[in-house]
């Protein structure tokens, strides 16, 4: 699949409303689908309209009543002497890496970004940005053998991991009441952007106990973390510390999203983690799978050199955009659905445990699902019924319901308000 000879329409009753070109909505309702099937709930309870309005949460995130920025203006599409690159800064020091790859001052704006790019070819614009420590993809098109052979691969790859016997023998905390599944379950979230943070909010959603921490050199932007950090505590602390391994000596599972080599750098190796502390469930997301370790990514940077983009081309010349940031959201709650799924198995079989995804199998996945010629018309609906209200410290937030039905949401607390222990 992927080719115009494979057009299908893609039909599903009450069909997520997410209209695109490719079966967004449909990978939407999977996803969802695999992570209420994990909970003990039928996919049959899904509200398509709270899954769309979920996967496109930040067009409904206020905070004080205002719309937060989301995206930087060094983060977009951008034309070049030969084609078309996309780029992503909406953290400072990606920000930073891109003007100082295009050689502009630190006040230049997109226009100077814009009459910088239009001046190179794409794989120089692209070279120079990666090399300064900005993120750059050039646009291209689809590649479908290597879709295949991703497609060939489990879309979240499980294995259970024989480790030595823990002498402390540690217990599972698992005690799973019938409405939360994962109650009693330890779960430390080192996790950033979209992807993990919805894996990680899910897993608190179905009861877990779930601790995120962060470096404290690297604010999350705040709207960011407030659309995704639901029912979970926060707390900041150099992850190089002792500290951080008598966590994960207590912890049930931990759910990784930096890079593979950063990962490996910061003493985190999954493969020496599931050793390490016998009975641990480690999952791991990536941008661009385990076989790119140093590459790091987002969402749209992956859309942009998959092919997804051009397929998402209004006119055929400017590359276009999936209706939301689908292969994070995708991702997050198949992973999510992986975890759960495990912990369950674990309480039966024991054994260590390590789970995979990432984002660029998800758009593998995808683009061989069936496709229409034109996008579907939008459908309009409501979004009044499918948010919440929460209180942050004085400050008014609304957001997203799940999109897992028969649960709400816990409010999210301030970034970095919370101690580092269980």
């Amino acid at each position: 699949m992927g080719s115009d000879d494979d057009i299908s329409e893609p039909t599903r009753p009450s069909a997520v409303p997410l209209p695109s070109r490719l079966s967004v909505g449909e990978l939407a309702w999977a996803s969802v689908g695999a992570a209420m099937l994990a909970a003990g709930r039928s996919p049959a309870d899904i509200d398509p309209q709270r899954v769309a309005t979920a996967y496109r949460s930040d067009r409904v995130l206020t905070i004080d009543g205002a719309t937060p920025p989301v995206w930087s203006p060094y983060s977009g599409f951008w034309s070049t002497s030969d084609g078309w690159i996309r780029t992503h800064g909406n953290y400072p020091h990606h920000a930073a890496g891109l003007r100082r790859g295009l050689r502009l001052h630190d006040d230049a704006g997109a226009d100077a970004v814009a009459s910088a790019l239009a001046e190179r070819p794409a794989a120089d614009a692209v070279s120079d940005i990666s090399t300064a420590g900005g993120l750059a993809v050039p646009v291209s098109s689809e590649a479908p053998e290597l879709d295949r052979s991703l497609r060939q691969s489990p879309l979240v790859d499980v294995r259970r991991v024989e480790a030595p016997a823990d002498p402390r023998a540690r217990p599972s905390h698992h005690r799973p009441p019938a409405q939360l599944p994962l109650r009693g379950i330890r779960i430390l979230d080192l996790t950033r952007v979209i992807a993990g943070p919805v894996c990680t909010r899910t897993l608190a959603l179905l009861g877990a106990d779930v601790l995120r921490i962060d470096p404290p050199q690297l604010p999350e932007p705040e709207w960011q973390h407030l659309d995704t950090g639901h029912g979970k505590r926060s707390a900041v602390m150099d992850a190089r510390t002792a500290r951080l391994h008598e966590l994960l000596a207590e912890a049930d599972a931990v759910v990784l999203g930096y890079r593979p080599a950063a990962l490996i750098r910061l003493g985190l190796d999954p493969d020496v983690l599931v050793h390490r502390y016998p009975g641990l469930v480690v999952a791991q997301l990536s941008a661009w799978g385990a076989e790119h370790p140093d590459r790091a990514g987002f969402d749209s940077l992956v859309q942009a050199e998959s092919g997804i983009a051009l397929v998402e081309s209004s006119d055929g010349v400017r590359p276009g955009a999936l209706p939301a940031q689908a292969l994070d959201h995708s991702a997050g709650y198949l992973l999510a659905a992986a975890v759960t799924t495990v912990l369950e198995r674990r309480a039966r079989e024991g054994g260590s445990w390590r789970v995979r995804a990432s984002l660029r199998r998800v758009a593998a996945e995808l683009l061989g699902m069936p496709r229409r010629r034109e996008p579907q018309v939008p459908t309009e609906f409501d979004p009044a019924p499918h948010v919440a209200r929460f209180d942050v410290d004085g400050r008014s937030l609304v957001t997203s319901r799940p999109a897992l039905a028969g649960f709400e949401f816990d409010a999210p607390h301030t970034w970095g308000s919370d101690q580092p222990v269980w």
